[in-house]
């Protein structure tokens, strides 16, 4: 819950314990109600009892929960049909249930389960209100709990399309990270390769005069097809994976600092500071490339969601045994659109490409109210920071 900002993490709870207060009173009226038309009407209470169970216990058994108070709602219904006994369906019972159909639409998959489990809902409404109540009193009950239903069903069909409209769009941002992933592999290849070609060029031009500078020469080529692996099997499990890094060869910290002060000569102050000891021969290719490429998305994404800062502090550091990258401001609002859809998807891709080359990132709010980005990346070993 560190990613979410923390007022919307108390709005979500305060709208959670008034859905479950509400169904509280509810049931406090359904026992007023079997304490006035005792018979089959005591049983009803008690459903309500199940139904805020099933709600409160939502998150682990959804479809469970919603089954057995559908099962036990017409099995009440139909032995008081039998009986003759008639009075009404349970408010408790019908809210929770209500509620439920909402949640199951918006995260049951696939999406043929939901429907059926919404159906059967409103068909397990319509028989309550069929079923227990006086004839007289049946048709407007059923038509008061089929718009409630539909009102729900309504609620809930939109939260599952703004869900999968998110993930379709983080299923493209993915998309286009690999694709792009895979015209950086070309280039990596490319630079090992034209390093090593190179290399074993000048071992055959001096073997003739210098037989001693061979070896040498062959251990540097043995060391660059040996990196060049290792980044290459790193990439290709990334894109087999799904996940995503990228990196240009070649990027260096001076480009670090041509990008902060090209961002600092349109935009707000940066205080960039990369920390003594903490060198490039520390980082592979693609970790150095992926630096970068985080630096300039949490920069861009100042000068787009808090486009009011004021200033930006940035550094790189050792940490954890690693190097830290860290990118932070205040007063960051952010577009609404942009809240909307639960986060930016620009965040996305990078906390993909950092965890591609086997780091872990970190981006919202710090204890101190500032909006912060921090990445964690490996660096070689035996090399200094």
């Amino acid at each position: 819950m560190r990613d979410a900002p923390r007022i919307v993490w108390w709005i979500q709870r305060i709208s959670e314990i008034a859905l479950v207060c509400w169904l509280v009173v509810l049931l406090l009226a359904d026992f007023a109600l079997a304490a006035l038309l005792r018979y089959g009407q005591v049983a009803v209470p008690l459903i309500g009892l199940v139904g805020i169970g099933a709600y409160l216990w939502r998150r682990r058994f959804r479809v469970q929960g919603v089954v057995l108070l559908m099962a036990i709602s017409v099995a009440v219904s139909i032995v008081m049909f039998a009986l003759r006994w008639r009075g009404s369906p349970g408010f408790a019972e019908s809210g929770a249930l209500l509620l439920l159909t909402v949640g199951v639409l918006r995260w049951v998959r696939p999406l043929r389960t939901a429907v059926v489990l919404t159906v059967l809902s409103m068909f397990a409404l319509q028989l309550n209100s069929g079923l227990r109540t006086p004839d007289n009193m049946a048709v407007l009950w059923g038509f008061m709990l089929f718009v409630l239903w539909a009102v729900a069903m309504g609620i809930g069909s939109y939260l599952r399309y703004q869900v999968e409209r998110r993930e379709q769009t983080v299923h493209a941002v993915r998309r286009a990270e690999r694709l792009e992933l895979a015209r950086e592999l070309h280039d990596l290849v490319a630079h090992h390769i034209t390093g090593i070609v190179v290399q074993a060029q000048a071992a055959r031009t001096v073997a003739a005069q210098r037989p001693d500078a061979v070896v040498p020469a062959l251990d540097a080529i043995a060391g660059a097809g040996s990196e060049a692996l290792t980044s290459m099997r790193r990439l290709v499990g990334v894109l087999r994976a799904e996940d995503d890094a990228a990196r240009n060869p070649g990027v260096t910290f001076n480009d670090l600092r041509l990008l902060v002060e090209r961002f600092a000569a349109g935009g707000p102050q940066v205080a960039f500071d990369i920390a003594q000891g903490v060198s490039e021969a520390s980082m592979a290719p693609e970790v150095l490339t992926t630096l970068h490429r985080v630096l300039q998305e949490s920069l861009t994404n100042v000068r787009r969601h808090a486009p009011g800062a004021r200033w930006v502090q940035a550094d790189l550091r050792h940490a954890e045994g690693g190097a830290v990258l860290r990118v932070r401001n205040h007063r960051s609002g952010s577009d609404p659109r942009f809240s909307r859809l639960g986060g930016g998807f620009g965040l996305v891709g990078m906390s993909e490409r950092v965890t591609a080359v086997g780091g872990r990132m970190f981006a919202g709010p710090a204890p101190d109210g500032a909006w912060e980005v921090r990445a964690w990346f490996p660096v070689l070993n035996g090399a200094p920071l």
